[in-house]
């Protein structure tokens, strides 16, 4: 049983890591109203890149100039998974959600005859795939250093996938991030990156109107998925920013929640054991009184 001095050093540790988690949890709360912000922001206008992208790709069709970034290798053997995660943990299990989604969805190309890479964004990702698929890590983005996530730092990745692809490395690419719902629900999602995922319907996308390009489409298709992969893993890194906010601040408040128990515990068992020694301090002297 430990003695008295250790339960008071044991309650007044939990106290001092209770102020830490506290003030952990107030400063995610602060983080995540700005980072949910603009992951909101971001949304309207990757939908709507989507929107254009799928007019003038069904405007393009099946046509031998459209760029290969759209119509693909005409292969899926090779596939590129790019698994954006946080640079920090202490936000419960937001990057172990990824992790496992993508090492699933590896596991299946695998078990089907793929070959698979992994394109890594962010150490936490890094370091839970390393631990089985280490060598099929080909590349790894570190945004340690970066304390606000801007269109450039999604543009450079953008820029490394598209020359991988030019180079003949992939022949698909697919995106893994945390959809930003609540603090409490962040959903790990896929995305096609390349080649572009088809065109939805017109009645899903509004693309219903008819258009007349200059240049033509398939140049405009050039410049424009490039860009969109860029904007799209710029929505991924902007959502989880605030899915790492919500997720850290909802685990923040229950680790304060289980150090207020457990010093409320630890304070009991002290109560206790105090009691108890004075008591039978008391058996000793009234004890020792009689026998005189």
């Amino acid at each position: 049983m430990p003695s008295l001095k250790d339960l008071k050093n044991r309650i007044a540790s939990v106290k001092a890591t209770q102020k830490i988690t506290k003030a952990m949890k107030m400063v995610a709360a602060a983080k995540l109203r700005r980072a949910q912000e603009a992951a909101e922001a971001a949304r309207p206008y990757s939908q709507r890149m989507g929107v254009v992208l799928a007019n003038i790709a069904q405007a393009v069709g099946t046509d031998d100039s459209a760029p290969r970034l759209m119509t693909g290798t005409g292969k899926d053997d090779v596939h590129l998974l790019v698994v954006c995660t946080a640079e920090r943990g202490l936000c419960g299990g937001f990057n172990s959600s990824i992790s496992r989604f993508a090492r699933d969805h590896a596991r299946k190309l695998l078990a089907a005859g793929k070959t698979v890479k992994f394109f890594c964004v962010g150490k936490k990702g890094y370091d839970s795939l390393r631990r089985e698929f280490g060598g099929m890590i080909v590349e790894r983005v570190d945004l340690r250093d970066v304390k606000r996530v801007g269109f450039a730092d999604a543009d450079a990745i953008g820029r490394k996938v598209i020359g991988m692809f030019d180079r003949g490395e992939f022949d698909v690419c697919t995106l893994f991030y945390a959809e930003f719902k609540s603090v409490i629900s962040q959903v790990p999602t896929a995305l096609q990156l390349v080649p572009a995922a088809p065109p939805a319907a017109a009645s899903e996308t509004g693309a219903t109107a008819l258009y007349e390009y200059e240049p033509d489409a398939s140049a405009i298709l050039t410049d424009l998925i490039p860009r969109n992969i860029s904007v799209q893993i710029f929505r991924a890194l902007l959502e989880n920013v605030a899915g790492e906010m919500g997720a850290k601040m909802s685990a923040m408040d229950n680790a304060t929640r289980n150090a207020g128990e457990m010093i409320n515990k630890l304070t009991l068992s002290y109560n206790r054991q105090r009691q108890a020694q004075i008591t039978k301090e008391l058996i000793e002297i009234i004890s020792g009184a009689e026998a005189l």
